[in-house]
């Protein structure tokens, strides 16, 4: 399993409506093509202009082909357009994470 661990950092005062938007714009195509993901998280101490996302994978092969995909949908790449008219995103981290094998990940 493969999973892609995105944090995203808004600039300040601006991260719900940039939440907002993908709630009405990008959470639809985005599932639609990754599925739910693992988890979608806003910060409860740190910095709180941040939030994470994780989507998990059977493997790279099967994360290139449904982020493929999506980038072919339109709904998605009208919510991409929205998102930089808005210009929340500051800065975005990605790193792509297997489990470790003493603790494996039931699906």
């Amino acid at each position: 399993m493969l999973f892609d661990v995105r944090t995203y950092t808004c600039r300040p005062g601006t991260i719900r409506k940039h939440l907002a938007l993908y709630e009405k714009m990008g959470k639809g195509p985005q599932t639609r093509h990754l599925g739910q993901p693992f988890a979608y998280l806003v910060t409860e101490t740190g910095n709180v202009n941040q939030y994470i996302h994780i989507w998990a994978y059977e493997n790279a092969a099967d994360r290139e082909r449904r982020r493929a995909a999506m980038m072919a949908d339109p709904e998605w790449l009208a919510f991409l357009e929205e998102s930089a008219k808005l210009g929340a995103l500051e800065h975005q981290q990605n790193a792509l994470m297997t489990p470790v094998s003493f603790f494996p990940i039931k699906r």
